[in-house]
């Protein structure tokens, strides 16, 4: 068994085999060659435990589990981050444990690669404004991911916490060599792009119908369980809404709370991405269409570029070989 941390991970991953892989993922799922995926959660103390597990794999079958923690105090509070977890792989056709991987670094690239494979069917093909809201670490990775699939020339950075704003522009600036401006308000950020990101803990809705205009990608990937939202429900109904996973989005994503209030039913739904990446579904129609993604992220997404870092990484020989 082979145990690979989070720096290894970065090492063995890149930004156009892990949307590759994504897109693969994304794929397989609309035409149903991987049973569902499946998901739970725990409540706890200021913070949630998810656990998401698939079977999945091209040529070679693998099975993983991921158990993610997801307090957002632990910046300011503890200094720890806000998710923290781990992903256990098997072999799945003799259930033998591969691997244990640190699942910090593998979530944010994946969720950003999903972002990626939507932005290519979904935002215009002149887009070069990104907005971000939340520049942690999923924010910056998004702008990188973004990066490769549009010609970006400035980036709107906004955060609760200015410094962590700050901070990401000056990252950012140096990575993709664009200008980024920190802007004071989501407003700012929402107005003043053509594709918008938002990855908060927001509890209440924070962008909406009246910060969008005509045209705009929205990537939409914090609210990954039903407490959590960050889209007011009438942007949503407003909207062409293309979802991960539609059973998944209607109970944990911003599409429950619009379902919740009644003002979308689930047949408003334009289609899950994977069937977008598949080719059943054509991507953007218009120019002027406002297209949300409800990212709530699947195990289908963590299989796919779980495989991909361990094979990786036995083909060169990272990470710790354990006896099990």
């Amino acid at each position: 068994m082979r145990a690979i941390g989070r720096a290894e991970v970065a090492q063995l991953l890149e930004r156009e085999a892990c949307t590759a892989a994504v897109a693969r993922a994304f794929a397989r799922h609309h035409a149903r060659l991987d049973p569902a995926p499946a998901t739970s959660g725990v409540g706890a103390v200021d913070g949630v435990f998810h656990v998401k597990s698939a079977l999945g794999g091209e040529g070679r079958r693998y099975f993983a589990a991921k158990c993610n923690a997801n307090f957002p105090k632990n910046p300011e509070r503890t200094g720890l981050p806000t998710i923290q977890g781990a992903l256990l792989l098997f072999d799945g056709e003799d259930g033998r444990w591969l691997a244990v991987l640190d699942s910090v670094e593998l979530t944010a690239q994946r969720t950003a690669a999903a972002s990626a494979v939507a932005a290519r069917f979904l935002a215009r093909p002149e887009s070069t404004v990104l907005g971000l809201c939340g520049c942690g670490v999923q924010g910056r990775m998004h702008a990188w991911y973004l990066a490769s699939v549009l010609r970006l020339t400035e980036v709107l950075a906004y955060d609760v916490r200015r410094s962590a704003a700050e901070t990401c522009a000056v990252e950012l600036a140096e990575r993709l060599g664009v200008r980024v401006r920190v802007v004071d308000t989501v407003a700012a950020a929402a107005r003043g792009c053509d594709v918008l990101v938002t990855s908060t803990p927001s509890r209440s809705w924070i962008v909406g119908w009246s910060d969008v205009r005509p045209g705009q990608f929205i990537a939409a990937v914090g609210a990954d369980n039903e407490g959590k939202q960050e889209l007011e429900p009438e942007l949503l109904a407003e909207s062409t809404v293309v979802v991960d996973v539609v059973e998944q989005a209607a109970v944990m994503g911003d599409l429950h709370h619009a379902l919740e209030l009644g003002v979308m039913r689930v047949a408003d739904v334009y289609g899950e991405l994977g069937a977008i990446a598949g080719g059943a579904l054509p991507g953007r129609r218009t120019a002027e269409e406002v297209i949300v993604f409800d990212s709530t992220g699947s195990a289908f997404q963590d299989v796919a570029v779980a495989a991909l870092v361990y094979e990786r990484a036995c083909a060169v020989g990272l990470g710790i070989t354990l006896a099990v």
